[in-house]
């Protein structure tokens, strides 16, 4: 196994020279960097990961926090895991990941040298662990959005924008009466900052847009998203156009509308906020807005990697909606007789 020695050798440089191209702590001279870089790929050299750690006084490990709450969908929090780990890979770095929601842990790994960066997920609008990260001397990246970012660095599909997005895509086809079945209780119970945000820009795009519009908390599970149907059917029978935001219950909501003989794409739409994964496995063509909550998660790490480096201020990015029309979309009664 080739030594940091057999490097220095290879590329005529002295030992501290080969140290100070792997950890950046003085400036090299391109020539030499190249021959040193070009030697180091050549035999194979690794650095072992402590030493590594030691000299540029970083461990290579960025915590992600992903609590894995009630009401939570695991498998699309899996996706923006899977996001953050991909590009954490990329540059170099391992993650460690906390799935308790437990600020005692946001404790441990801010507390002493464990990680150099944090991402956090499932932010609330009031969320008490933002105090703690802010006042963190690591850098972190929010998957979502505080009642008040300011001076945070957020990244997360624009909620707001996307409950607009959904409202005037169904308005736009001739529905005067939509809803909205969301997140389960316990998410809006937590004030979840996704939940809200959505349900905000639907309310203000409805108020706008003359059309009328209910909402109806929804389980996931299939006995929750049958309630919701019948709840919504009971109290707002007029309804031609449902928002679905809760990617668990979606299947389960469409087989009560078939149960009750409502056929979706031509007695009612249906549009899905979600991942498009999610939209393409259903029983029929999904109208959908997508979650790219892989893309989101590459976008928080790139985030923290270049503030690790100082190369970014505190931002808030938030990413345009995107609405893919299939066939669960329908004329409204507005539209049909105008037609």
């Amino acid at each position: 196994m080739a030594t940091i020695d057999d490097v220095a050798k290879a590329a005529g440089v002295s030992v501290s020279t080969v140290s100070y191209v792997l950890s950046g702590k003085r400036p090299i001279s391109a020539p030499t960097r190249a021959r040193v870089e070009r030697a180091i790929e050549k035999l194979g050299y690794r650095p072992h990961a402590g030493a590594r750690a030691l000299a540029s006084a970083r461990t290579n490990v960025i915590a992600l926090m992903a609590p894995l709450r009630v009401g939570v969908n695991v498998p699309v929090i899996m996706q923006f895991v899977a996001g953050v780990v991909t590009r954490a890979r990329d540059f170099d770095h391992d993650v460690l990941l906390l799935t308790q929601d437990d600020v005692s842990g946001l404790d441990r790994v801010t507390g002493g040298s464990m990680v150099d960066a944090l991402v956090m997920m499932d932010i609330e609008a009031d969320d008490p662990r933002v105090p703690l990260v802010a006042a963190a001397k690591q850098p972190t990246v929010l998957i979502g959005l505080p009642q008040d970012p300011e001076g945070l660095s957020c990244v997360d599909l624009d909620f707001e924008a996307a409950g607009r997005l959904a409202v005037r895509h169904l308005a736009g086809a001739g529905h005067t009466d939509v809803a909205l079945i969301g997140s389960p209780p316990e998410v809006l119970r937590r004030h979840t900052s996704y939940a809200e945000r959505l349900m905000r820009g639907l309310r203000s795009q409805a108020k706008s847009s003359g059309v009328a519009v209910k909402v109806e908390a929804c389980d996931s599970s299939p006995s929750g998203a049958a309630a919701a149907v019948d709840a919504l059917l009971a109290t707002a029978p007029d309804t031609t156009g449902i928002i679905v935001h809760n990617e668990g219950a979606l299947p389960h909501v469409l087989s009560r509308l078939a149960e009750r003989g409502i056929v979706v794409g031509t007695d009612i739409s249906v549009v899905a906020v979600c991942p498009t994964d999610v939209a393409l496995s259903q029983r029929i063509p999904m109208t959908s807005i997508d979650l790219p909550a892989e893309d989101i998660g590459k976008v928080a790490v790139d985030m923290v990697m270049a503030r690790l480096e100082g190369e970014q201020p505190s931002e808030t990015r938030l990413l345009a909606p995107v609405l893919t029309e299939r066939e669960s979309s329908a004329s409204g009664p507005a539209a049909a007789a105008a037609g």
